[in-house]
């Protein structure tokens, strides 16, 4: 579903992703996939990917058992994953959509822990792009709260035989 708003004059649509589609991108596949949907994606430029926290992941049950909650690393996961996925769709797929790297994690703060019941928001913002490399700025959220922030770069790579 895509949506047409204007802003500053400018026109723009901000379309969204659903697990298909998401699946059909990215190569994560569950336990690793952190993202269940991605909504407002506008180009290239930004784009919020939703995860919903359950109490059965597998993490859940060494992180901890009396007392789950998401590891911070696994939260960093989600935004790359949705940088990542905005990363590929500017690409044409043609018989095997490229890959994406995840290179860099800098200025990561983590503010408040994210519990099961949780729905996990990653408001991915590009910074810059040069050739085959991206950065992005992002901030995850639950509930409007800031829960962690973080700048994540990605390299886009041609897969194997390509």
């Amino acid at each position: 579903m895509d949506v047409q708003v204007e802003a500053k004059g400018e026109t723009a649509t901000l379309g969204t992703a659903d697990i298909s589609r998401i699946l059909a991108t990215l190569p994560h596949r569950y336990p690793f996939l952190m993202v269940d949907r991605i909504v407002d994606i506008d180009g290239d430029r930004h784009a919020i990917g939703i995860k919903n926290v359950t109490a059965n992941e597998p993490h859940f049950q060494g992180h901890f058992p009396d007392n789950p909650v998401m590891p911070g690393v696994l939260i960093l996961e989600g935004m790359a994953q949705t940088a990542g996925t905005i990363c590929l769709w500017q690409y044409p797929v043609e018989n095997a959509s490229p890959l994406v790297y995840f290179m860099t994690i800098d200025k990561a703060k983590f503010r408040r822990p994210v519990v099961p019941g949780d729905v996990l928001e990653y408001h991915m913002t590009k910074l810059t792009k040069r050739r085959n490399m991206w950065w992005f700025r992002g901030e995850a959220k639950v509930d409007g709260q800031l829960v962690a922030e973080a700048e994540v770069s990605a390299m886009i790579a041609a897969r194997a035989g390509k």
